[in-house]
């Protein structure tokens, strides 16, 4: 490798390599490897019941022969509705197994969402936590899912806590509701449990197994506009993700690393850190169907984390759970926030509270999803998102005409090529060609700046994206529903800098000659047809919208109208 095309090498942590050779293979051999390699080692935990890497072996084999059973083949896709659980582990890759096409989807999602989502990919089995099956059997009659897996997360769980959440008391009952249903799954699509989809005898190892070059996942992201548009991920490119990941991190030592699942898997950043990453080094994997404070603090006793992948946040609030516990969680050694700004001030609340780094990489649905990350050493460079990971390259050009480089030190759009960079959009040929130009770069949509060690700092957004809790929200998708409320004539939604990182979902609404605003009856409508984070926390009215010559709303005047009028501390400006 030319070390004067990819300069940034010289600011890599001691121990990273500076050349990348993408690993041979799918994340079917990658599984199996670490099945061989680790078998008796730990592979899952999950409120305290463990799982070994041969019994999860043997899992996924049993659930790739009973969705075959269910007449999955080859190209196939298969919907996962879960949040994160041991099923889910299962269920990706029997799917993978198969050769067919894992689609992850957001269980909190609201049935117009799952709609647009199952219209597209066109699944016609579906893996799906029991207490969203209403939700799925609710689809429209001309999607074609004809059987539906329901997953009941309490069976997945030790005998003891089993029979706690059986208890005649209400703190019981409460718990069990969250975690599980007990109405009966019945409808106009086939239900099958879990186990009987486990029952079946292991597939035969002679099965024919899925190529480097198969789609593995369709990951819905709003990518740089607003409808949800599925990436397609192939097993090599989330095998060199993987891979890169584990090429990054000088120390690991493979089959004694815990890492901690705090992260939805159903989200790219999870998907890669917790489900592919963690197994492929022989990990144990602490899965949380949800983040809660204690539920960590409490697993941190039994199966102390040694690597944990989070968002600002969480990092935030384990950091301070801690402290007024007395907890203790000098064992995590490593600790990389993503899909957020991460303020300093956390990094050093963090770092003085384990001992270890806390670092920040940059990524997106498209790259698998990590393409840049600081240096886990004293190299870092807090403030930045670090430099390209090994096997990648970027590009810092004029957004306008993407054949001018800019000069160092200058702002302008970032473009990635690299073995993690997805091949286009699921059915949509006119949003692929935009996103990748000639030669294999894609188009971030964002503007940095590189200084001269080659560190990346992030300056602005050309999509009108807004991230809040680490969640993508399209603008245009929230706007669509403010517009459905009777007496609101448009809308404009945007992101507004929050204290301590991220963006809330704020909204600029026009009215109706006669129309008043009702802010919390505005955020009920949202409420039933977004997932909560999507739903706007600052609303207000406005006589007019900004616009172009040809009438778009121009988003970016509206933000900085807001920011003017003193928006943007979170909490503040629920109605004007």
């Amino acid at each position: 490798m030319d070390l004067q095309a990819r300069p940034w090498v010289e600011s890599y942590a001691p121990g990273v390599s500076p050349t990348f050779d993408v690993p041979e293979g799918t994340l079917s051999d990658l599984f199996d490897a670490s099945v061989a390699s680790y078998g008796r080692g730990g592979a899952l935990e999950f409120f305290g019941a463990s799982t070994s890497y041969r019994e999860l072996g043997d899992a996924v084999a049993r659930a790739a022969a009973g969705l075959r059973a269910l007449g999955v083949v080859a190209g196939d896709r298969v919907a996962l509705v879960l949040p994160n659980c041991p099923q889910h582990i299962v269920a990706f890759h029997a799917v993978l197994r198969l050769g067919a096409i894992v689609v992850e989807h957001n269980p909190l999602y609201t049935d117009r969402e799952l709609r647009h989502q199952f219209e597209d990919h066109g699944a016609k089995v579906a893996i799906v936590w029991d207490r969203v099956v209403p939700r799925v059997q609710r689809l429209p009659a001309d999607i074609p899912v004809t059987a539906i897996v329901a997953v009941d997360l309490v069976s997945a769980m030790p005998r003891s806590r089993r029979l706690a959440l059986k208890l005649p008391v209400r703190a019981a009952r409460e718990a069990r509701a969250a975690l599980t249903t007990t109405e009966k799954l019945t409808g106009p699509r086939k239900v099958v449990g879990w186990r009987a989809l486990v029952h079946h005898r292991p597939l035969p190892r002679r099965h024919p197994r899925p190529a480097p070059e198969d789609t593995a996942v369709l990951q819905y992201t709003s990518g740089t506009t607003g409808v949800p548009k599925g990436a397609i991920l192939t097993h090599r490119n989330l095998l060199a993700n993987a891979a890169q990941g584990r090429a990054w991190v000088p120390g690991l030592e493979a089959g004694r690393e815990t890492v901690y699942a705090v992260l939805p898997m159903f989200h790219a950043y999870g998907l890669t850190l917790c489900l592919t990453f963690a197994l492929s080094i022989g990990a144990k994997l602490v899965l949380f169907p949800r983040f809660d404070v204690g539920l960590v603090l409490d697993a941190a006793r039994k199966s102390p984390p040694t690597f944990l992948p989070a968002v600002p946040p969480i990092y935030e609030r384990l950091a301070a759970g801690a402290a007024e516990r007395g907890a203790d969680l000098s064992s995590i050694r490593f600790a990389i926030s993503g899909a957020m700004n991460l303020p300093q001030s956390t990094v050093r609340t963090w770092e003085a509270a384990t001992g270890g780094y806390l670092i920040e990489g940059y990524g997106l649905t498209e790259t698998s999803p990590v393409a840049a990350g600081n240096p886990i050493g004293p190299t870092r460079r807090p403030g930045t998102v670090g430099v390209p990971f090994p096997g990648t390259d970027v590009r810092i050009v004029d957004p306008e005409d993407t054949d001018r480089d800019r000069e160092p030190g200058e702002a302008g759009e970032l473009l990635i090529r690299g073995p993690q960079v997805f091949q286009g959009y699921w059915r949509k040929p006119d949003e692929t060609h935009a996103a990748l130009l000639d030669g294999g770069w894609f188009r971030t949509g964002d503007i940095v700046r590189m200084d001269e060690d080659c560190f990346i700092t992030i300056v602005d957004r050309i999509k009108e994206l807004i991230i809040t809790g680490g969640f993508n929200v399209a603008p245009s998708e929230v706007e669509d529903t403010l517009r459905t409320y009777p007496g609101v004539a448009d809308a404009a939604v945007v992101g507004l800098p929050r204290e301590g990182g991220g963006e809330d979902v704020a909204a600029v609404v026009v009215l109706a000659p006669g129309a008043t605003l009702d802010v919390e009856g505005l955020r009920s409508h949202c409420r039933e047809a977004l997932a909560a984070y999507k739903v706007p926390r600052v609303i207000v009215q406005a006589e007019d919208l900004p616009r172009s010559l040809i009438g778009k709303v121009l988003r970016r005047e509206v933000r900085t109208q807001l920011l003017n009028d003193g928006l943007g501390a979170e909490g503040k400006g629920d109605s004007r």
